[in-house]
């Protein structure tokens, strides 16, 4: 009978607390949301006497992560500030309090706490990373009335669910200068992201310089790669950031580029190799038979290692089925002689002779979930990606490594270039339902989102990771019961023009993609198209990889548009909420909806057409027609036959594919269509 009411206490206190969160959820524009909050009834005036006093002066990063919360500080509030550096003689009236400077590992603590009080803000943390966190969320915390900004008083004490968030970028398939790394690594911090993984070579590139092996980059990379000083620049620049950087070196396959550079270290003595142009999975494969492949490697990896102080090193490992192993006959031999039954034992055998090398120079090895073979030693991470296995969450792989007792990292269900909603990514729980000991669960390192690069360029590139990356940084740090779609929503839209603030572009290129794409000539229209369609998803825009190559142009409709579409979204809750109760109120705001896209194809026939805009003119044509004649249904409140078969005739247009784009409002318009012939239609 005790344990009885000892649970339902418990379960009346976590009711509570769920209802508190969520009621505080409304009020505040935190992301990600911190593990304990409370209000209390304080307002800390913003003003120009605003100060910041640090308890130390020994960690750079604290010092620039307060010099830049001054400057975003000043900017978001138009305050000028009389003091725009911390103190270093008295104590400021915003305070940050930690003991030690930490390094940065996945023992690193980021705990803090925040409180704010009327004349007080003070951050406490243990370590400088963090007091880094806590002076983000204090940055997300600024509020304002018509006539003063402030920090509402709160109580805060918060640290992640997982030492693991990560972000990785391709620069093999598209490069990516320093600067959108940089401005990338910004964005990661503000929502406490703390790895980066950098995807630097495959099959379209090797994209580090080499002294040792100096054709890597003269023959393997088309001139586009990182110095070593840019790389050890970009490594400072994220630990000032609290940020981690795991370089990837993709091995034994996708390795067209560094074979086009050293072919003698291929399978296949006469093949003709060079860097791939196209997307997809390619046979090109180191031969893990020939000694010189392990020498190549050593040397590489002991002259690349000391730029990443990181103990991590990711190999790739990934998608390599050895045709060109298989095609050749003295690697049949070798595997026969050593009595390695497939390719897959094959790359075990090369893949542990990686990880001894590895651990001579220090590192961890850390590969894609295909190198998780019954031979290999759980001293190597797994990092899940694959959705098929056992009926298990995330693909299993996950689960099944930590199981089996290998550290790892999960990336299944956060491919961001998949072009899929944020509401997909935000419902993926990395761990699930299943039952972990609390071993198992420790060697659940976190997780990572992924940005292939094969359709993205510099200019597209923070539009397909922010902000919906911003949300899976999310479930990564908050409690496992934050997971409420549409409180995620409000906070996401506030958290994407933040994002902006300080340097993102995923806003503003779209308009420049589509002043290319008239001459510069009015977008309105061209704007409104692109707020109603989203690229293809899962790959289907360039299905096989064999319509675009690395150098085909990025610029076009498809990279001005984004997942979730914000019109569409708006247009489907409108027509729900219309479906729900049939008023007035409901039926004027899909009407307004209606109107405003009636007038498309006017403004659209204005423009001076060229080949990158043709192709979309059926589609402002058919959005106008159908939002015309749904109009004329309501507006009459009778709908004739004709009216109703010219209707699912653009309807029809609107389901086809434009410029590599859906229309994503083809599903509300069937619903008002079929509420017009319920309701209206002429007998």
């Amino acid at each position: 009978m005790k344990k009885n009411i000892l649970a339902i206490s418990f379960f009346t206190l976590c009711l509570k607390l769920c209802i508190a969160q969520s009621i505080l959820t409304e009020s505040y524009n935190l992301m990600p949301w911190p593990q304990d909050i409370s209000e209390n009834t304080a307002k800390f005036i913003i003003n120009s006497d605003v100060t910041i006093s640090l308890s130390s002066d020994d960690s750079d990063r604290v010092r620039n992560a307060a010099v830049i919360f001054l400057r975003r500080l000043s900017n978001r509030t138009g305050v000028f500030l009389n003091e725009g550096f911390p103190l270093k003689e008295r104590k400021g009236n915003i305070q940050i309090i930690y003991k030690t400077h930490a390094p940065l590992n996945i023992k690193t603590d980021e705990s803090y706490t925040l409180t704010v009080n009327d004349s007080l803000v003070q951050i406490n943390a243990n370590t400088d990373i963090g007091a880094l966190r806590g002076l983000q969320t204090l940055l997300q915390l600024i509020t304002n009335s018509e006539t003063e900004y402030y920090f509402p008083g709160v109580n805060i004490t918060d640290s992640p669910r997982f030492v693991w968030r990560g972000l990785m970028i391709d620069v093999s398939r598209h490069f990516h200068p320093v600067h959108v790394i940089k401005r990338n690594l910004d964005a990661m911090a503000s929502v406490k992201m703390n790895v980066f993984h950098w995807h630097l070579t495959d099959d379209q590139g090797f994209r580090i310089e080499s002294k040792v092996y100096p054709k890597l980059q003269s023959k393997a990379s088309d001139g586009l790669f990182y110095t070593q000083e840019q790389i050890k620049e970009v490594v400072a620049y994220a630990n000032l950031l609290g940020i981690r950087v795991i370089p990837e070196i993709d091995v034994p396959g996708h390795a067209s580029a560094i074979l086009s550079a050293y072919p003698e270290l291929g399978s296949l003595p006469d093949y003709n190799y060079s860097i791939e142009r196209f997307a997809g999975v390619f046979h090109p494969t180191l031969d893990p038979t020939n000694e010189l492949t392990y020498e190549f490697l050593e040397n590489l990896f002991t002259e690349i290692t000391p730029l990443f102080p990181d103990d991590y090193f990711h190999i790739g490992g990934d998608e390599n089925e050895g045709k060109h192993w298989t095609e050749n006959k003295a690697i049949e031999q070798f595997k026969t002689e050593h009595n390695l039954k497939t390719n897959h034992d094959l790359q075990t055998y090369f893949n542990i002779r990686l990880e001894k090398t590895l651990n001579k120079l220090g590192k961890k090895l850390m590969g894609w979930d295909e190198i998780m073979t019954p031979g290999m030693p759980t001293s190597a991470v797994i990092h899940s990606w694959r959705g098929e296995n056992e009926g298990l969450p995330n693909g299993g792989s996950l689960i099944k490594a930590a199981k089996s007792g290998y550290q790892t990292v999960l990336s299944n269900g956060f491919y961001i270039d998949r072009m899929l909603s944020v509401d997909h990514h935000y419902s993926i729980e990395p761990i699930g339902d299943i039952a972990l000991t609390p071993e198992e669960r420790e060697r659940v390192l976190g997780g990572e989102a992924t940005m292939w690069s094969e359709l993205v360029t510099p200019l597209t590139i923070d539009s397909r990771i922010w902000p919906r990356t911003a949300a899976i940084a999310e479930r990564f740090w908050s409690a496992k019961e934050i997971r409420d779609l549409e409180h995620m929503q409000k906070r996401l839209a506030v958290i994407s023009y933040q994002l902006e603030e300080q340097g993102i572009t995923h806003i503003k290129n779209r308009a420049v993609i589509l002043r290319s794409m008239t001459n510069n000539q009015d977008i309105s229209a061209l704007q409104e198209l692109s707020n109603i369609c989203e690229p293809l998803k899962v790959y289907s825009r360039n299905k096989d990889g064999i319509e675009y190559k690395t150098f085909s142009p990025f610029n076009l409709f498809a990279d001005a548009c984004i997942v979730d579409a914000k019109d569409a979204l708006s247009f489907n809750k409108a027509v729900i909420a219309f479906q729900k109760e049939d008023t007035k109120s409901a039926q004027q705001a899909v009407l307004h909806f209606l109107k405003q896209w009636q007038v498309n194809y006017s403004n659209f026939s204005k423009l001076t057409l060229n080949p990158k805009i043709s192709a979309l003119e059926p589609l402002s044509k058919h959005l106008s027609k159908t939002s015309g004649l749904l109009l004329k249904c309501f507006e009459a409140q009778k709908v004739s036959t004709h009216d109703l078969d010219d209707l699912n005739t653009s309807l029809e247009v609107l389901k086809q594919e434009f410029m590599d784009t859906e229309v994503v409002i083809v599903a509300p318009l069937e619903i008002l269509i079929t509420y017009c012939k319920t309701n209206f239609q002429t007998r």
